[in-house]
């Protein structure tokens, strides 16, 4: 019988890291702004958790990333210019970020880690369960991943973790998960979780990537998580906690996600995300992949 559980509304977002990976780009314009195609990156995560049903929606940011919040502010001066123009199309797009949601925005202040950012997000979200969105991961809409967590944590309550099976040599980039299997075929149980372990030492090729529905308890255990890996306070070290006791703040679930992701905080993927997103439009597409075939037959 499905179990009755607190409806989620609320999304958080951390967006306080540096970009070192993309300098100079990232010097004086936050990583989350860096077009992919013609809209920002952190764009599409808000867009993603709106389409999930949640609208309210809080950016923990940083120094210097004031631009996130004028994104989805209002822009009067540009919107009457377009008014003026009579460029409908453009003032359609430049109001559509500032009608996305609710947006808040809380400073991280001393960058502590990914646990601490979550941290932050106490007073806002208070005792509900909640949604994570990280800014380097890109799920194409066509893959409603972040809906179907919402779907199991409604149904089992606790926490549900979003997994990818990769490449053993590449486990040591992520997050790992100790998983037993379900009645479900795209979903698992989680009993452990291991921060960046060496290949040989991995307790499965299961990755968590940058979605989370978490249980209001992991406020309370990452206040008294210690600084791990990175000398950061992990995410990970207090789902762990989680997952080993049940009894506080329930099951943790893993929904194993085998569509199409882009990591947007890794050069090489990035610039693969534009490709792929720009050849799938319609406006861009049939022209942008004449011209690669064209250049990738001329390059060979």
């Amino acid at each position: 019988m499905t179990q009755s559980h607190p409806r989620i509304s609320k999304a958080v977002i951390p967006a306080a890291g540096l970009g070192t990976r993309f300098l100079p780009a990232t010097k004086a314009t936050p990583k989350e702004m860096l077009p992919v195609v013609d809209k920002p990156a952190i764009q599409y995560v808000v867009e993603e958790a709106v389409s999930a049903g949640l609208d309210d929606v809080l950016m923990i940011t940083g120094r210097n990333k004031r631009p996130l919040e004028d994104h989805f502010d209002r822009n009067y001066e540009l919107e009457s210019a377009l008014q003026k123009k009579g460029d409908a199309s453009r003032l359609a797009k430049v109001q559509e970020s500032s009608d996305l949601a609710t947006m808040h925005y809380v400073r991280q202040g001393d960058p502590r880690g990914l646990g601490h950012a979550v941290l932050c997000a106490a007073p806002h979200v208070g005792h509900e369960p909640f949604a994570v969105l990280l800014g380097d991961d890109l799920i194409d809409a066509r893959d409603p991943l972040l809906k179907r967590m919402i779907e199991v944590q409604e149904q089992h309550g606790g926490s549900v973790i979003a997994l990818m099976e990769v490449a053993p040599e590449q486990i040591h980039l992520y997050g790992c998960a100790v998983v037993e299997e379900t009645a479900d075929s795209d979903v698992v149980k989680v009993s452990g979780l291991v921060e960046k372990p060496d290949a040989a030492d991995a307790p499965s090729n299961y990755a968590v990537i940058g979605r989370y529905v978490l249980d209001p308890h992991i406020f309370d255990i990452l206040r008294k998580t210690e600084p791990g890996r990175g000398n950061e306070i992990q995410l990970t070290d207090a789902l762990q906690q989680l997952a080993q006791d049940e009894k506080v703040g329930g099951p943790v679930h893993g929904v194993v996600f085998k569509g199409r992701r882009y990591d947007t905080g890794d050069r090489g993927d990035y610039l693969r995300a534009i490709v792929r997103l720009a050849c799938e439009r319609e406006d861009l597409g049939p022209d942008f992949r004449t011209w690669l075939r064209s250049y990738v037959a001329e390059e060979m």
